[in-house]
């Protein structure tokens, strides 16, 4: 039997047999913290090196407190942090594998030509349109 911190140390990878019973909760989380386009947003963003959150704000089109919300949940995946100062916070990324990820996503993206935009349970593109069809 797995221990309920077990998950956190298997790899995701190739090579596991189907009797190989990995838990994929944490993986599953990390993922849905980052599926949110808002959150996404601010991770890209991030990445360009530490920002307020009014510089989000600005940048995102967005109110206070829904950075604060989507700031609050990164912070709380461990995937941000901030520091104070003066009055103000400027939060930045705490994992650099969140950029390689990242770009990893790019390039699964770039490679299967943007497919996962059709696909009818997770994609943002009307089946019925031209684009979907073709």
């Amino acid at each position: 039997m797995l221990s309920d911190g077990y998950h956190r140390h298997m790899a995701i990878s190739a090579g596991h047999g189907d009797a190989c019973m990995v838990d994929m909760s944490a993986a599953v989380a990390l993922f849905r913290s980052l599926g949110d386009p808002m959150r996404l947003a601010i991770v890209h963003e991030l990445a360009a090196g530490e920002r307020r959150v009014v510089d989000l704000t600005r940048a995102l089109g967005l109110a206070q407190s829904t950075v604060s919300a989507h700031l609050a949940c990164l912070r709380d995946c461990q995937l941000v942090e901030c520091r104070p100062v003066g009055r103000q916070s400027l939060y930045r990324l705490t994992q650099p594998a969140l950029l390689g990820l990242l770009t990893a996503a790019e390039q699964l993206l770039a490679d299967t030509g943007n497919a996962v935009d059709l696909c009818p349970a997770w994609g943002s593109t009307d089946a019925s349109t031209p684009a979907a069809t073709a």
